[in-house]
């Protein structure tokens, strides 16, 4: 943890939320600060108090773990024993991670290597749940469809450590019709990795037409997704009581409404 988690606690409370995401160090550039107990003993105290569901760490985009370069796999490996170590400083909590770029390896040696790079790092007695995201697909991303993340998963030791944070962009530029065919994804997804495995939710709106391996975010109901299937997302049984992070591109007082509006859409499905 790093300082200022506790005042993201007390934001998101002033915004509606009862949950948050938040990178563990810098997105683009892997720096990370020296932990701040205080902060955590905080954070730790608010969660509790307001009654927050899962929290969702985010790892650093540079981290690759299948890189073709030995030592950006190795920058990537040291990364996320150490993001992993300060999560057990907030235990029974969520870290989600892009399982990398192959960059011209291939699919298999991809998996391989982020399967490899899991089993050095997971162990038995860790108190968090370490989540592969869907990717979109764009360049040679590893992710894009939920056999890839099945494979990754059946090569890692502790894979009751494992699970899976379906991002509703991603999801649908990679292909999948969430749209028209929100069951039939969803039992996909069940048949192939189950539906046990689905830990988080990133709820996104997406700029792009489906298939389109491109990534590009938009605000719910502004998007290729549009809010009616926006809303029967956040209100499907299957998803039900999981933690939803909006990563759209928002100033606070679109994030307020969007928070808002999906808690409201939650409430009404009840």
């Amino acid at each position: 943890m790093t300082d200022g988690y506790a005042a993201m606690g007390r934001t998101m409370s002033r915004f509606g939320g009862n949950t948050f995401a938040w990178f563990t160090r810098n997105p683009r550039g892997g720096r990370t600060k020296p932990v701040i107990p205080e902060d955590v003993e905080a954070l730790i105290t608010h969660v509790k108090n307001e009654g927050f569901g899962p929290l969702v760490a985010h790892g650093s985009y540079t981290m690759n773990l299948c890189s073709a370069k030995a030592e950006t796999r190795a920058n990537g490996l040291d990364m996320l024993a150490q993001d992993l170590a300060r999560m057990e400083l907030l235990p029974g909590n969520l870290y989600n991670f892009h399982p990398g770029a192959h960059t011209g390896q291939g699919v298999e040696a991809g998996i391989t290597q982020i399967a490899e790079a899991l089993n050095q790092v997971l162990t038995p007695d860790m108190h968090t749940t370490v989540l592969l995201e869907t990717m979109a697909g764009k360049g040679s991303e590893i992710g894009s469809t939920f056999e890839e993340l099945r494979e990754i998963m059946d090569r890692v030791t502790c894979s009751e450590k494992l699970g899976v944070c379906f991002d509703t962009c991603h999801t649908w530029d990679a292909g999948y019709d969430v749209v028209n065919d929100l069951d039939g994804v969803l039992q996909h997804f069940d048949d192939v990795i189950g539906l046990s495995k689905l830990k988080a939710v990133h709820f996104n709106d997406t700029k792009n037409e489906r298939g389109s391996h491109k990534d590009r975010h938009e605000k719910l109901g502004q998007g290729f997704l549009g809010m009616e299937a926006m809303r029967r997302i956040a209100q499907h049984p299957a998803l039900a009581g999981l933690p939803f992070i909006l990563e759209t591109p928002n100033e606070d007082e679109g994030y307020i409404e969007e928070i808002r509006t999906v808690r409201s859409w939650m409430n009404d499905g009840k």
